[in-house]
């Protein structure tokens, strides 16, 4: 795998479990907010730092039995072509794995359940489906979202749907419009984002109009919640 960031400990990101982060280089959407632009820049390349595969193994062998899990996030994890060759040697040493997708490859999020690889999913909902335009290509399937949606809450493995609340991408009735599409979920998890990091578009958090107060995020989540079994506010 193409991997351009390498985190040796976590206790915030894996539900539960005691874990180290893998970061994967290249992503198929441009969301301005986003808070890994080294690993997003570009192209499926990115712009990260390169980290041999070996290392990460490494890590792994010397901490077993100290840490739990393993993250793979990005960027999108799902654009790397030996995702499910290095989930499975994972796997094999006894580790949890969480994936973190932006839902846009379902066939490839279906192989690895269909192999039983991961142990929890984290998919982020950007916006409403009819909006997706603003963070990706034209060309851009929406179905593909809507399938990965299914894919997860059918799968049986423990999950949740993140949005990044900002505007133009989210307000009470698009959350609304991602309530159905997300009807009966076990978790959602809305994100206020922060202006205090780096951002793939410097100059959107420059804006005070995209960032929503504490009051409205509540608001948000009373719109989500009428479909969810557990909103969570970060």
């Amino acid at each position: 795998m193409n991997i351009g960031g390498f985190a040796k400990n976590s206790l915030i990101d894996f539900p539960e479990t005691i874990a180290c982060i893998v970061f994967t280089q290249g992503c198929n959407f441009f969301c301005p907010y986003c808070h890994n632009p080294d690993l997003v820049a570009g192209s499926s390349k990115g712009a990260g730092l390169s980290f041999d595969q070996r290392q990460v193994f490494d890590f792994l062998k010397k901490r077993q039995g100290l840490i739990e899990g393993v993250v793979i996030t990005g960027g999108e994890p799902t654009l790397q072509k030996g995702l499910v060759p290095f989930c499975t040697a994972v796997k094999q040493m006894g580790y949890r794995i969480k994936l973190d997708t932006n839902g846009s490859r379902p066939d490839v999020l279906a192989q690895l359940l269909d192999k039983a690889l991961l142990d929890f999913i984290s998919m982020d909902i950007k916006t409403g489906l009819d909006r997706y335009s603003l963070v990706v290509s034209d060309t851009f399937d929406i179905q593909r979202i809507k399938k990965s949606v299914a894919l997860v809450m059918k799968a049986g493995t423990d999950y949740e749907f993140r949005t990044t609340c900002t505007r133009p991408f989210v307000n009470p009735e698009i959350l609304n419009d991602i309530g159905k599409l997300v009807s009966g979920a076990r978790r959602y998890v809305l994100a206020k984002c922060s202006r205090n990091v780096a951002v793939l578009d410097p100059g959107f958090i420059k804006s005070d109009d995209h960032f929503f107060s504490d009051k409205e995020m509540k608001a948000l989540k009373m719109s989500i919640d009428p479909y969810v079994q557990q909103t969570i506010v970060r």
